[in-house]
C-alpha cells in the first residue's frame, strides 16, 4: 500500500466513526431546526441576499467586494462539480441510516462539499472587505458546514476540504478583484 492509499484509508476510518457517532446522536430538537435552517440557508438565497445587501448598502467598496464574492462562488461550484465528479464519493447517509434527519442531498456525490466551498468562498472577500462582518459571516459559514456533518450529507473530511478550498478561492479572487 502507497503512503497516499495509507493515508487516505486513515481519513477514511475517522471519517467513518465520526459519521457513526453523529448519525446515532439524537441532539436537542433546537439544535436539529438550526442545522436544518443553516444547510438551506448554504442552497444559495443567504449568498444572493448578503450580495444584494453589499450592492445597496456596501458604501465605496461595494463593487469590487460584491464582484470577488461572486466570483469566488461562481469558481467555487465549477471547482466542486468538478471534483465531486473526479472522486465519486458515497455520501453518509448512503451508507448508513440517519436517525432524525430527512432532508435529501442535492446530488450523489460527497466530495467535496460544495455548501462548505461556496459558504467561505463568499466569506473570506467580504470579510477583508468588511472585517466588521466577520463574526457573523463566520457564524454562518461554521454553522452551514456543521450542518452538512450532522445531517449526514458529507464526512468531516468533505467539509474540511469544502471550507479550506473555498477560503483559499476567496482569497484568489479578492486578490484579483478586490
Amino acid at each position: 500500500m502507497t503512503l497516499s492509499q495509507t493515508m487516505l484509508s486513515y481519513v477514511a476510518a475517522g471519517d467513518h466513526r465520526v459519521m457513526r457517532k453523529v448519525h446515532r446522536w439524537a441532539p436537542p430538537v433546537w439544535l436539529r431546526l438550526w442545522m436544518k435552517y443553516a444547510t438551506r440557508a448554504g442552497d444559495g438565497w443567504l449568498w444572493c441576499a448578503t450580495g444584494a445587501a453589499i450592492l445597496a448598502f456596501g458604501g465605496a467598496g461595494r463593487l469590487p467586494a460584491f464582484e470577488s464574492a461572486a466570483a469566488a462562488a461562481l469558481a467555487g461550484i465549477l471547482v466542486f462539480e468538478l471534483l465531486k465528479r473526479l472522486t465519486n464519493r458515497r455520501r453518509p447517509c448512503d451508507i448508513e441510516p440517519h436517525c432524525w434527519a430527512e432532508l435529501l442531498p442535492p446530488d450523489r456525490f460527497s466530495f467535496p462539499s460544495g455548501h462548505s466551498m461556496t459558504a467561505f468562498a463568499v466569506l473570506v472577500p467580504l470579510a477583508l472587505e468588511y472585517p466588521i462582518l466577520l463574526p457573523s459571516l463566520l457564524l454562518c459559514a461554521i454553522s452551514i458546514a456543521a450542518s452538512r456533518i450532522l445531517l449526514g450529507m458529507h464526512f468531516l473530511s468533505d467539509v474540511l476540504a469544502g471550507s479550506a478550498l473555498g477560503a483559499l478561492i476567496g482569497y484568489a479572487s479578492y486578490r484579483w478583484l478586490g
